[in-house]
């Protein structure tokens, strides 16, 4: 006997129903290996699906929002549609041969080139995929939930062998025990698929099915299952579970957020990028000028040094001209530097790398225009308070407070909640193998759980808190009404500004132009003052320098202007629509 136990327990044979059950494993092993090696890039792809499904779902809430939105990007830099630079302007001295074969930049091809590159604006692209992102995962807490876990194990142990006797007195046989230990191996499992799925304004459903079993290869087995259910719905604290569904309210609220701050970025991108686009345009102008008065202040010198071998001028004179050649050719060489300086951390704003020969398009200077908008501070100001998307948030964010105030005076209430519970259990005589719950061996529950909430401390403190979180968001919208009427009236001022700071420079041209060839002929007769051509040319550089600046800055004004309304359209490729006609609301 227990020579047969030993060999049964060492060498066990399966049931047909055992082996069965066995020849499914391995294909759900398979199922399983390959459920969970469908590879990062899978998953990558299924996250991009979902947080772009997000963003087309509520871009359209938003104007101006980026049609396309994508963060796919190259880190090869694509000039070749761009036009090739063939001159070499002489302004720029031994720098300018490096210019030839450089590609020209346009303002419409910079914006292009800075939407799809600069490291910045990629930045805030991940941060709004990001949001979106994280909507999903709030998303997929309101949806059925499933998840299922198993394992198995195989083991053995040595136990005293039984055999069985005749009892004498009753005449049955009962067991005895052996000295003789022998092996016995077993077998066993375990699984559970489980699901859990909160319904809006109905409660919580949970549901879970376990099964295991445990076999000895020397035969014998116990399988067992149940399928439990059970339901749970808060009736007064927390009614409808309104903690978690706040949760998602808030969820879908903050990508709005995050979408306006998006296109608001958007706006103040494309004006920083003109920006310094127009800066550098500036500071290749101030070369150009400093190199005409370079080029003047050596005829002067040449000039006087000639007259001064005839005895018609002065060495004083000429020391003054001469030391205004080399204070030209000083300026112009500084010009150079901080016109190189301003071109290089304009390719680190467009997130091109600092070795790529560019040049960007003078015809963009000469093409600006003083475009004054015919508008007053107070229409502004309702436009503004119409249009600024960061306001639009703020109100918002007030409306949120003001629902977390009720959301936490809620939880203030004891907690009654109505539970529920269903199981179905399996035949435990059952011994054939794998065995299913059986609808008639059930147990059910139900009832209210109860909660006084005889400590409210935490409570109480958070009700506070969002009291005085709402008080701040009033305050806060409070805030931002003055400072959007601050920034309105500023920068109307500043346009305004810059307007008169033009016009004056045009006169400032005119008349320093007037001046220096007044000078020069003087020059020519022998007849100037030193002193007075130095001046009459400094002022004529001078009077160059702030007229562009001026033009160039009544251009930013008026972008700014635009933007700080919240009218600044702005196009898929970073080029804004430039305001024609301003509808008041």
């Amino acid at each position: 006997m227990n020579q047969t136990a030993c060999q049964s327990g060492r060498s066990g044979t399966l049931s047909p129903r055992w082996a069965r059950l066995s020849g499914l494993a391995i294909p759900l092993a398979a199922l399983v290996c390959l459920g969970s090696g469908c590879g990062a890039a899978y998953y990558q792809k299924a996250a991009d699906r979902a947080a772009y499904a997000v963003i087309r779902e509520k871009g359209p809430l938003v104007p101006n929002m980026e049609p396309d939105f994508t963060l796919e990007r190259t880190n090869l830099v694509d000039l070749e549609s761009l036009p090739i630079n063939d001159t070499v302007e002489e302004f720029l001295g031994p720098d300018g041969i490096n210019e030839r074969g450089a590609r020209r930049v346009n303002l419409e091809a910079a914006l292009a080139l800075a939407v799809s590159h600069s490291r910045a604006y990629q930045a805030r692209k991940e941060q709004l995929y990001l949001s979106a992102l994280s909507l999903t995962l709030t998303r997929h807490n309101f949806v059925p939930v499933f998840s299922a876990s198993g394992q198995g194990r195989f083991g053995g142990q040595t136990e005293r062998a039984v055999r069985y006797e005749l009892d004498q007195t009753t005449g049955e046989l009962r067991p005895v025990l052996s000295d003789n230990l022998v092996e016995e191996r077993s077998v066993s499992g375990s699984g559970q698929i489980q699901a859990a799925w909160l319904i809006r304004d109905v409660g919580r459903l949970s549901a879970s099915l376990t099964t295991s079993f445990l076999r000895f290869l020397s035969g014998g087995q116990r399988p067992s299952s149940q399928l439990t259910a059970t339901f749970i719905r808060p009736l007064v604290r927390d009614a409808g579970y309104m903690q978690q569904m706040e949760a998602l309210t808030q969820a879908e609220r903050q990508i709005l957020y995050d979408l306006r701050e998006f296109v608001q970025y958007r706006r103040d991108f494309s004006v920083q990028i003109a920006s310094a686009y127009y800066n550098v345009l500036g500071e290749r102008d101030r070369v150009r000028n400093a190199w005409l008065n370079l080029q003047s202040s050596r005829r002067n010198a040449e000039r006087t040094r000639a007259l001064a071998g005839e005895g018609r001028v002065t060495q004083t004179d000429l020391g003054r001209l001469a030391q205004q050649e080399l204070s030209a050719e000083s300026a112009w060489i500084n010009a150079v530097r901080s016109y190189k300086q301003a071109l290089d951390n304009f390719k680190l704003q467009l997130g091109l790398p600092l070795d790529t020969p560019l040049v960007l398009d003078d015809h963009e200077l000469e093409s600006l225009q003083i475009r004054h908008p015919d508008i007053s501070v107070e229409d502004s100001i309702r436009i503004a308070l119409a249009a600024r998307l960061d306001y639009q948030n703020a109100q918002d964010q007030f409306v949120d407070a003001e629902r977390k105030v009720q959301l936490a005076a809620n939880m203030l209430k004891p907690r009654v909640d109505l539970t529920g519970s269903v199981t179905l259990r399996s035949d435990p005589d059952d011994t054939t193998g794998l065995v299913l719950p059986d609808p008639g061996r059930y147990s059910y529950a139900a009832g209210l759980d109860i909660d006084p909430g005889l400590d409210k401390t935490s409570e109480r403190n958070a009700y506070r808190a969002a009291l005085i979180a709402r008080d701040q968001a009033a305050r806060r919208v409070e805030q931002l009404v003055d400072e959007i009427k601050l920034q309105v009236r500023d920068s109307w001022r500043a346009l305004d500004q810059a307007k008169r700071n033009y016009e004056i420079s045009e006169i400032g041209v005119r008349l320093a132009e007037r001046r220096v060839d007044e000078q020069n002929l003087l020059a020519e007769l022998g007849r100037a003052r030193a002193q007075d051509l130095v001046d009459a040319q400094n002022d004529l550089v001078n009077s160059r320098n702030q007229r562009t600046q001026a033009l160039v800055a009544h251009t930013i004004a008026r972008l700014q202007f635009w933007n700080n309304l919240g009218i600044l359209y702005i196009k898929d490729r970073g080029q804004w629509q430039e305001v024609t006609h301003v509808q008041l609301p």
